[in-house]
């Protein structure tokens, strides 16, 4: 049975059911051009579907053939990286052990090997030269045919950063490139299964909440490129407890919720794992205090989880849209340059954010219509974001600002809502301290 089939015939079965029932529910399958939250269990993947989409990579190919901008010079940026050499040497191993604040060349060689094959499939996406995709499989097929585990101290992270880049990088070979033989993709799941899936669906300590979103998005893109629904589902429950632990908002209460399973829960033990910051408001993070760098990474890693599962038919944008908006309105204040109050980081912020609101941006600038000004002065003055050198990569190029006519997307893709439907402006974070909490 095809599975376009065997969707219409569990929405028949589910919509008999409530008709019989007497139940007004959503069907599984929403109207055409509307974002859906479908539950987990029913999902129907769609490919490629991690991150990107043949939404983005068609706009992104349109746009750099018309010599548009951000894109064009995005694109052209990315041709002089040294990832988009055909000359690219991929140099995988059996073991990758990556110790705190130090490891072997082998790390490093991971990081930017999956980043290659990434950078190769977007290049083949946007030009259709077979030379690009062959690389990407080449690297691909290379790591596959010998990585085993991660080991120390740092391998989640190590196996987060990485493992979310190869599934990006797999999607889309996998999706529209016949010629990538069927052993070698069953050998590439085996490696993400058991080299990847275990380090990053694991626990961690109390560690900095950049750490556990990172790992949620290697693997909720993992389950995605595997089609595994146990782990999509656990994946989604992990952002939707995180998200909320990480960026504060005044409802959560006058201290930030403490992370799952860590036992950081009492006033002391917040503020000290919030870097000693005690007063809050609406959108300061976990790692605000510690410096913007590692604030940067969460977002990037909460947008593509989100970016991924709204690919998938899952609003975790909308669920957690107060939250987002807010926390990227208020970091894009202080990496703009405004001084910090006494009250935040005793008045000084470590203004290091990287290349990572551009995909926040682009849901909620222009599939919603947010108004989010401060990010967006952010993203356009950086422009074209290129590579952190560990998971963010090119997105500019595959979502950067799109036209004000809104690009329809492929049978079966969620599409979002038109231009202006939330014209929503976060205020600006408080300049004074705000009220005195315990």
């Amino acid at each position: 049975m095809s599975a376009t089939n065997a969707t219409k015939r569990v929405g028949l079965g589910i919509v008999g059911a409530l008709l019989a029932g007497g139940l007004l529910l959503a069907a599984c399958a929403a109207p055409e051009g509307r974002a859906h939250a479908r539950r987990p269990g029913d999902v129907v993947f769609r490919h490629p579907g991690v991150v990107v989409s043949h939404t983005e990579l068609r706009n992104a190919k349109r746009m750099v053939a018309e010599g548009r901008e951000p894109w064009r010079t995005a694109y052209q940026d990315l041709l002089r990286s040294r990832y988009a050499s055909l000359a690219y040497t991929a140099h995988p191993a059996d073991v990758v052990p990556c110790p705190f604040d130090a490891g072997p060349q082998s790390c490093l060689d991971e990081r930017q090997d999956a980043l290659a094959a990434y950078t190769h499939a977007l290049l083949w996406s946007v030009t259709g030269r077979t030379a690009h995709v062959r690389k990407a499989v080449e690297i691909m097929d290379g790591w596959s045919a010998r990585m085993k585990r991660h080991e120390k101290d740092n391998g989640a992270l190590q196996a987060a950063w990485s493992g979310s880049t190869w599934a990006r990088a797999a999607e889309i070979v996998h999706a529209d490139y016949p010629n990538w033989e069927k052993a070698r993709v069953d050998r590439f799941k085996e490696m993400l299964r058991t080299a990847y899936l275990p380090a990053v669906r694991a626990q961690v300590p109390a560690y900095n909440g950049n750490w556990e979103l990172a790992m949620t998005d290697a693997a909720l893109s993992i389950a995605v490129f595997l089609e595994d629904r146990a782990v999509f589902k656990e994946s989604l429950e992990r952002f939707r407890t995180r998200v909320p632990a990480y960026f504060y908002l005044r409802k959560d209460g006058p201290h930030p919720l403490g992370p799952a399973h860590t036992g950081i829960d009492t006033p002391d033990k917040v503020k000290a794992y919030w870097f000693h910051q005690g007063a809050y408001v609406d959108g300061i993070a976990q790692e605000t205090c510690r410096n913007l760098t590692h604030v940067g990474y969460a977002l990037a890693a909460s947008a593509h989880i989100a970016e991924t599962a709204w690919h998938q038919g899952v609003d975790l944008y909308g669920e957690e849209g107060d939250r987002i908006k807010t926390a990227l309105e208020f970091h894009a204040t202080y990496q703009l340059g405004e001084e910090a109050p006494q009250w935040l980081c005793g008045g000084r912020v470590e203004r290091t954010m990287g290349p990572d609101l551009e995909v926040a941006l682009h849901h909620y600038a222009t599939r919603t219509g947010a108004v989010l000004p401060r990010t967006r002065r952010l993203v356009e003055s950086t422009r074209p974001a290129g590579t952190d050198d560990l998971f963010v990569a090119w997105e500019t190029l595959t979502h950067g600002e799109a036209p004000q006519a809104p690009v329809a997307d492929a049978p079966g893709e969620a599409r979002g809502a038109a231009r202006g439907a939330d014209e929503v402006e976060v205020d600006s974070p408080a300049s004074e301290a705000p009220e005195s909490r315990p």
